[in-house]
């Protein structure tokens, strides 16, 4: 069958080692192929994405996907790239992460398709569960050396004490073999033969490569391949998937929407050129069409508008992504007043997160409450009565973004969602009032 997926996957800087025989492999045949998510929240970050997107390409290049969820492997804790022992998570938490992994999953993966590359999401706890320690040792204990294990980088850093390690138990020691038994239990009930994933993965994909080799010898068919995708970092050297407020998360209830959107909305233009092949399912053409324009006129921002808009709509919906336009708009509105309104209010809240906030009682605005009180004795964002006086002297005070004089009384007219009033002082300061 005709393959355009590892050509796809290298134009978009997607492709950090591959096996040889990979490509012939997947040029041959509708091949069968999975990657790992490690249950170790209730949801996936932006981080995932990328594996995401690879298993998405994967479907979409005609070959089957896998999404493994890693019930079992979630109980020891992965030592690629980390420091220090995981905390062991109880079977209640790992339950719920495992349900919220699988629910994220399938936004984007079809698990009901009844096509013959259908996507597939499997639980190793299932296989893994009834495994007794003896039968582990001897059916597959056996068949990788120690020497082989210590000689992958993500053990030997540990070994090493680099990046202050303590060392590592037998626990995460045995990670690396029970990953390579999922790979060989997915190649002999799936015959799966591809797993992907993150560079730093490549020790562990490896040994499941070999596992699956040694565990059919003499057999014709115990080929298994491997492929990882660079790990993504910001051209600042930061972490990439962090905000000011921790994770970006995939659901909207741990980062809201337009926190996401506006994430993506404000990478540098370096990242939004790497970000937009990585992140979205745009072509070559559209892309390179985009990175000239953008080039021609950087403070449009058309790379970081366009990027934001595929990946919000991609991980939520159009809807969702058009109110997070329009909550990034009303503060610049020429009708501000009447838009402002038309936003819930936890979107409401988010567009004025961080703004200082007073709580007054809403008996206050029974006869009106005065410019002079509102600014100054009431809430405090003026430090005194003269200058509230000063400033509104000065036309430099807005109701709602509205221009008032001294005159003014503050009404439930002014209530954006029955209870909030945004209070401007020049252009740069702001101030909301909620009453209850």
């Amino acid at each position: 069958m005709a393959n355009t997926f590892v050509d796809e996957l290298r134009w978009r800087g997607m492709v950090h080692d591959i096996m040889p025989g990979t490509e012939e492999q997947l040029d041959k045949e509708m091949t069968t192929a999975y990657i790992g998510f490690d249950p170790t929240s209730d949801s996936l970050h932006i981080g995932s994405l990328v594996p995401i997107i690879l298993l998405v390409h994967l479907e979409k290049a005609g070959h089957k996907p896998v999404a493994l969820v890693g019930g079992a492997t979630g109980m020891i804790g992965d030592p690629s790239g980390k420091s220090d022992e995981r905390n062991l998570l109880d079977e209640e938490t790992l339950e719920r992460n495992v349900a919220g992994i699988k629910s994220v999953l399938s936004r984007f993966l079809d698990f009901n398709s009844t096509e013959k590359n259908a996507p597939l999401l499997v639980n190793n706890y299932d296989w893994m569960k009834d495994f007794s320690f003896i039968d582990f040792a001897r059916d597959v204990g056996k068949r990788i050396t120690v020497n082989y294990m210590m000689a992958k980088d993500s053990v030997k850093k540990r070994f090493s004490g680099e990046e202050g390690s303590i060392g590592m138990s037998f626990t995460e020691f045995t990670y690396q073999l029970i990953q390579g038994y999922d790979f060989y239990h997915l190649h002999k009930a799936l015959n799966c033969k591809l797993q992907m994933g993150g560079s730093d993965q490549w020790g562990n994909i490896t040994t499941g490569t070999e596992l699956v080799r040694r565990m059919n010898v003499g057999q014709d068919d115990a080929k298994a391949y491997a492929m990882t995708c660079p790990l993504i970092t910001k051209a600042d050297g930061s972490k990439f998937g962090k905000s000011e407020g921790g994770n970006v998360w995939l659901d909207a209830d741990k980062t809201s929407v337009y926190k996401f959107y506006q994430f993506w909305l404000n990478t540098s233009d370096e990242d939004a050129e790497k970000y937009i092949k990585i992140f979205t399912f745009l072509s070559k053409e559209v892309i390179e069409a985009l990175v000239k324009e953008h080039q021609e006129a950087p403070h449009l921002r058309l790379l970081q508008k366009r990027l934001a808009e595929e990946v919000t709509t991609f991980v939520h919906s159009k809807e969702d992504y058009e109110n997070a336009v329009k909550a990034s708009e009303i503060l610049f509105s020429k009708t501000f007043n009447e838009d402002i309104r038309t936003l819930k209010e936890s979107l409401f809240l988010d567009v004025f997160e961080g703004v200082p906030q007073a709580e007054l009682k809403a008996s206050e605005l029974e006869d009106g409450l005065d410019m002079i009180a509102a600014l100054a004795d009431k809430t405090n964002f003026l430090a005194s009565n003269s200058e509230a006086r000063r400033a509104l002297k000065e036309n430099a005070v807005a109701v709602n973004k509205n221009k008032v004089t001294a005159d003014y009384k503050l009404t439930t007219a002014d209530l954006i969602n029955d209870k909030y009033v945004v209070l401007n002082k020049g252009k740069k300061n702001t101030y909301i009032i909620k009453f209850v």
